[in-house]
């Protein structure tokens, strides 16, 4: 009988984290499609799952649209092969690939997955609030990209609430923070809603000054993301500070 082995996954996690706290997005790309080739050849299906989950992510940081529509076909269809479509695992399939569609424009296709993954987290008693709300924060964003902003606008406050109760997650309520400053600008205005993104884009700078958040590879990667919704909003000199707070980070790493 032949015997499946498996691919190190953790000491692959260990050195993707390494590549992506210097940026070197192209050695985190090697690194994931040489060892997706490995598990493929060593039968680890479970290690191929994981990995084309990485690989979806990574494309879609990069803007690599073929690409990540071909690892979305293929995790897809190992969910189905695995028996693993109403598993956690395949929640978080779904949302990693619907997360990518949504990046290159297919909202609708992304509303379907997110809609899979929300029935499983919902009735799972053990999705911790992290995995939740970075569910509602995507999907919200679909909706946010087809003008549906009511529903992004719940699904954003829902994200929010699961988050304030969650120590260390200053980040990720910053990130909210913007993300709801965005949907309101676009559905009533920036100037009729000028006082309520003040608020959000305050709370949001207060949120990444705090001195308990570690200022590492992570961190940065936050800075990054925020800095666009504060220059979208006129906060030039914030995004500039933000930007030179993840240069300085990436230097030292």
């Amino acid at each position: 009988m032949q015997t499946t082995a498996r691919i190190p996954l953790p000491r692959i996690m260990e050195k993707l984290n390494a590549y992506m706290d210097r940026r070197d997005y192209e050695g985190a790309g090697r690194l994931l499609t040489y060892w997706l080739s490995e598990a493929r050849l060593s039968g680890d299906r479970q290690g191929e799952l994981s990995l084309l989950n990485e690989l979806i992510g990574h494309c879609r940081k990069s803007g690599l649209r073929k690409e990540a529509f071909t690892y979305i076909d293929d995790a897809l269809s190992l969910l189905s092969a695995l028996s693993l479509e109403d598993s956690p695992s395949g929640g978080t399939t779904y949302i990693n690939a619907a997360t990518a569609l949504s990046a290159f424009g297919e909202n609708e296709k992304a509303l379907s997955l997110f809609e899979k993954a929300l029935v499983i987290y919902e009735k799972d008693p053990a999705i911790s609030p992290d995995l939740m709300s970075g569910l509602y924060n995507n999907m919200a964003l679909a909706f946010q990209n087809l003008g549906q902003y009511p529903q992004a606008m719940d699904l954003y406050q829902k994200a929010m609430t699961l988050l304030e109760g969650l120590p260390g997650s200053a980040p990720e309520q910053a990130i909210t923070c913007l993300n709801m400053a965005d949907a309101i600008a676009l559905s009533e205005g920036m100037q009729e809603a000028e006082t309520r993104i003040q608020e959000l884009l305050d709370h949001a700078c207060e949120l990444l000054q705090d001195p308990s958040i570690p200022r590492d590879g992570y961190y940065a990667f936050v800075c990054e993301k925020c800095a666009p919704g504060f220059a979208y909003h006129g906060w030039f000199a914030v995004a500039a500070e933000l930007r030179e707070e993840a240069r300085i980070i990436y230097e030292r790493t």
